[in-house]
């Protein structure tokens, strides 16, 4: 335990500096501004070099297939058409206060999909959550995803099974990789609840370069789970009952698509949402819950340069919070913002870390799952909450990323919350 936060923060900042600069080596030191002419000549000798590599490739391919017919093989056998995947993490986090200092690891998720056909593709996910699960342990064992698609257009696809329900931003793309901060925002666990999967059958498409959008019928959510805390225990992680299904969707807009910008400027606009039945319970057991809940979210990323901001935010309405009791709010809000600089200098990006990257990123949650109450109950305000994280991700490969962050937690209540120094690392493959 150290002494003050203070200097855990020193010591994270000297394992992250130590970690980045035993990598570098003699790398970092800038060398002298190339002339013109130079720089011609060493583009010259990149360009042939490529060539060279591409033309290697193209002959060990050519050699492989005919290794394969040789040997009698069918390069469209079965076997190839596995295709094996995977992501995982792993966390420490320290509180000052005494409060609870841990190392986790977290998940560890494998992917395996299955071509049946050139239009008909089996995708699955299975995951591993805190290293053991058992009946006296928090870690468990799930199927996060098993569908097929059935590509039948561009425009108009079917996928049918368990799906990332299509709210937000992290509940679909949550590798963590392709987020900043050791931890997922907290608005990815309280107001969309991530990892949130939904049993059921859809469409799903791109309607033009600008344009895609996903739309499914599935199995709803179990109101009696609901309580103070929000949304988050009425997912039904085993057989969800088919008594009030939900509809869910959304769309997403690239409106700088075939637009040749400056800055490698990008633009994604999305807008999500979800309504159904809370009459919903495991293996059809249904809890009699009389209400519904409706979400819309809107979501947005921009890249401009080095730069690259992400927000989401979303809304819930509960009908019938009043009878579920348990502190349920009958409107809950929250969202969060997020802004990163890739500050790793090109001329760092040479030997073992020629695809080496380095973000430091600033990121704001609100969170309040208690923010519309019905009439004659009070709200618990230390369920209104707030968080600023500062942090740096650091990628030796594109896809593994060392992290290290500094948050600070607020309530409405003016709680004494254990402020946080989170490290990890993570992988997807």
């Amino acid at each position: 335990m150290y002494a003050t936060l203070s200097a855990r923060c020193a010591i994270v900042l000297s394992v992250v500096t130590a970690f980045g600069l035993g990598l570098i080596g003699p790398a970092a030191a800038q060398p002298p501004a190339a002339s013109d002419a130079e720089r011609i000549d060493q583009l010259e000798s990149t360009i042939r070099d490529l060539s060279e590599q591409i033309r290697a490739l193209q002959t060990r391919r050519q050699q492989t297939a005919e290794d394969l017919d040789a040997a009698g093989v069918d390069p469209e056998a079965w076997f190839n058409r596995f295709h094996l995947g995977g992501y995982g993490e792993i966390h420490a986090n320290f509180a000052e206060n005494g409060g609870k200092d841990a190392i986790d690891i977290h998940r560890l998720v494998l992917y395996l999909g299955y071509d049946f056909a050139d239009w008909i593709r089996f995708h699955s996910e299975v995951e591993v959550e805190h290293a053991w699960a058992s009946s006296d342990s928090d870690g468990y064992l799930l199927i996060e995803q098993a569908y097929v698609d059935f590509l039948l257009s561009p425009q108009v696809n079917v996928r049918a099974g368990r799906i990332l329900t299509p709210l937000g931003i992290i509940n679909s793309r949550h590798e963590p990789p392709r987020f900043f901060g050791v931890e997922r925002p907290s608005f990815a666990k309280h107001i969309i609840p991530t990892t949130w999967s939904s049993d059921g059958v859809g469409l799903f498409g791109t309607l033009s370069p600008q344009l895609n959008y996903q739309l499914y019928v599935v199995g709803g959510l179990d109101g009696s789970g609901f309580d103070a805390g929000g949304i988050r225990d009425g997912r039904i992680k085993e057989s969800p009952s088919l008594h009030e299904p939900a509809v869910t969707g959304r769309v997403d807009l690239f409106p700088f698509a075939g637009r040749d910008l400056p800055h490698n400027q990008s633009l994604r606009l999305g807008l999500s949402g979800y309504h159904g039945g809370l009459d919903n319970g495991n293996k059809g057991s249904n809890p009699g819950v009389d209400g519904d809940i409706s979400i819309v979210s809107a979501d947005a990323e921009y890249t401009l340069g080095r730069f690259e901001f992400q927000g989401a935010t979303a809304w819930e309405h509960i009908d019938g919070a009043r009878a579920i009791g348990s502190g349920t709010a009958e409107g809950i809000f929250g969202f969060y913002v997020v802004g990163g600089y890739h500050f790793w200098p090109d001329a760092w990006k040479t030997g073992r870390l020629a695809n080496a990257d380095s973000v430091a990123f600033v990121r704001y949650d609100l969170f309040d799952t208690q923010h519309n109450m019905p009439s004659g109950i009070a709200a618990d305000e230390t369920l209104d909450r707030s968080e600023w994280t500062f942090g740096v991700n650091f990628y030796p490969v594109p896809n593994l990323v060392v992290k290290a962050d500094y948050q600070v937690r607020r309530d409405s209540a003016g709680s004494d919350l254990d402020q946080l120094i989170n490290l990890g690392i993570g992988w997807e493959f």
